[in-house]
């Protein structure tokens, strides 16, 4: 599995290490209580349709970039602060990266989780 962003210079490979948070405890969890994320990794959180996702970084002890998407379009990018970032669109979509992972993504891009 891997996170994809398709731009005009062609495709680039974010993440090739993908998680997936599927289920109530792992969505709720997101990376609480993780000491970093690897280079190449991605924590995917899919939903059943579009709607509001907020994102908080309590007990997450380092900044990430995270991707709001619908049907694979980016709809916002925003790096998350340490213990203290909110972030919240609308998404069935949402990919957590390790911050820069994501440099040069913007809204309307588009981006998707091969193998998911």
């Amino acid at each position: 599995m891997r996170v994809v962003h398709e731009a005009g210079e062609g495709p680039r490979e974010l993440a090739g290490d993908v998680e997936v948070a599927d289920g109530l405890v792992s969505k709720g969890l997101g990376l609480m209580f993780r000491r970093s994320a690897p280079d190449d990794y991605a924590l995917v959180f899919p939903f059943d349709g579009p709607g509001k996702r907020s994102l908080h970084m309590v007990a997450v002890p380092f900044d990430i970039d995270a991707l709001w998407l619908v049907d694979g379009e980016v709809r916002r990018v925003e790096r998350l602060a340490a213990w203290t970032g909110l972030g919240r669109a609308r998404a069935d979509t949402v990919v957590e990266l390790p911050a820069g992972a994501a440099d040069g993504v913007a809204a309307g891009d588009a981006v998707r989780v091969e193998g998911l």
